[in-house]
């Protein structure tokens, strides 16, 4: 059983994290601010969030980067070459956004600017999550390729 699942976790990690983002951002972020007494009370819970969201990024990037060739290949699966781009700038947006610019948002410093880079560079990441979902999903994506040596 187990066996036949490795060529849909790919797929799978990518869905997790790429709807992960589209939850968080686009659903339940919103809903704070609609719902809760305070913006103020509602940015430390989106803080709070994001921060949690980045942490699924990461997970989700780095389980990505080890399913990306067969157990004992060295040529990446079609999905991954195709991806592979995506994969890594979604997991260095997420590390900038955390580590970069919610620092600046939760200092209320430029708050105006610092929150309009935070949300393109969350959204760049969610395209970057959809791109590499979307790798996954490709007919033949989970093929792998044979490499042949030299001496043959």
């Amino acid at each position: 059983m187990w066996l036949g699942m490795r060529p849909r976790l790919p797929a799978l990690v990518a869905a997790l994290w790429w709807g992960s983002l589209t939850t968080i951002g686009f659903l339940v972020v919103p809903l704070l601010f609609a719902s809760l007494p305070s913006p103020s009370l509602a940015g430390q819970m989106a803080a709070r969030l994001f921060a949690a969201q980045t942490w699924v990024a990461v997970v989700c990037c780095v389980v990505l980067l080890l399913l990306s060739r067969p157990r004992h290949g060295v040529t990446q699966y079609p999905w991954a070459r195709a991806a592979m781009l995506f994969v890594l700038g979604g997991l260095l947006l997420a590390l900038l956004n955390q580590f970069g610019v919610a620092p600046r948002i939760v200092a209320r410093q430029d708050l105006r600017l610092w929150h309009s880079v935070g949300t393109v560079m969350y959204a760049v990441q969610w395209g970057c999550a959809l791109a590499v979902f979307w790798q996954t999903l490709r007919p033949g994506a989970h093929t792998a390729v044979e490499e042949r040596s030299a001496s043959d």
